[in-house]
C-alpha cells in the first residue's frame, strides 16, 4: 500500500502533473488546509479549481 501524500507540492506533481503553483494558488490552498475563510477572485483560467480540488484530496 502506498504512503499518503501529505505535502502540497507532492500532491500537485503526482495528481495534477504541475511542478509548481500559479500566482496566489499556494496561499489559497494553505488557507483552505488551515480551515480559514477564503474569498478568492481570479480570472478565467487562473487555476481556481485546483485551489479547491487539491486540499480536498489531502483532507
Amino acid at each position: 500500500m502506498s504512503e499518503p501524500l501529505t505535502d502540497t507540492y507532492k500532491v500537485l506533481k503526482h495528481t495534477f502533473g504541475f511542478p509548481g503553483f500559479r500566482e496566489m494558488q499556494e496561499e489559497a490552498v494553505d488557507a483552505i488546509l488551515s480551515r480559514r475563510d477564503l474569498a478568492m477572485l481570479l480570472p478565467t483560467g487562473g487555476g481556481k479549481s485546483l485551489c479547491y480540488q487539491l486540499p480536498t484530496l489531502m483532507m
